[in-house]
């Protein structure tokens, strides 16, 4: 990224204001960057732990298989899911707040015994399946942050930074240069005044 500047004192302060923009904000976004990574990672890993969570509870009730076509999937069925707004690292993700399941009544004595327990053990793996969902949305966005992050790191530390720095450099050697030039031209000017004035004294 070529840096835009004129060789005056004026872009010279207006680079130095910009300068110091971004060397203030560099660290800020280093420690957002390093946030964002680990929850990024947190995010993840209970996303896969609701995902084994739910296998696992899938394999505990294989034994129920054969029960399970006798349930009335109508008895139960989600209404509603509460998310929530939270906030982490600076970045607005969702979170599981509640599952509004409707359970329709049935006759306890006509049906069998278990159908309560079949209630239960469908809100849980039901609970489980979209709280991962929820989890891996959540993962998908801190992780799309977490890049953004870090391209405005990498371009404050690698490009912008840099060419600032050396935009500075050139206009303060121009400066000094133009100085020095101007020095030696008065210099040189004074000592032919001094040349002419001795050779007129003469």
């Amino acid at each position: 990224m070529a840096i835009k500047f004129q060789y005056n004192k004026t872009s010279l302060n207006n680079l130095g204001k910009q300068l110091k923009v971004r060397q203030k904000a560099l660290p800020t976004l280093q420690n957002k960057e390093s946030a964002l990574r680990i929850e990024v990672r947190k995010a993840k890993d209970y996303s896969e732990k609701l995902v084994a969570d739910l296998e696992a509870s899938m394999r505990e009730y294989d034994y129920l298989a054969a029960l399970w076509n006798e349930f009335e999937p109508s008895l139960i069925s989600i209404t509603d899911v509460d998310l929530i707004t939270a906030k982490v690292a600076g970045v607005k993700v969702p979170e599981l707040k509640d599952i509004h399941y409707e359970i329709h009544e049935f006759n306890a004595f006509a049906k069998p015994a278990w159908y309560a327990d079949g209630v239960r053990i469908l809100e849980e793996l039901t609970r489980l399946g979209i709280e991962s969902e929820v989890y891996q949305y959540k993962c998908r966005i801190l992780d799309y942050q977490r890049k953004k992050t870090t391209q405005k790191v990498n371009l404050y530390e690698k490009v912008q930074i840099p060419g600032y720095q050396e935009a500075i450099r050139k206009i303060k050697r121009y400066m000094e240069d133009e100085e020095n030039l101007s020095k030696a031209s008065s210099k040189i000017v004074k000592e032919r005044h001094a040349l002419e004035e001795e050779e007129e004294m003469q």
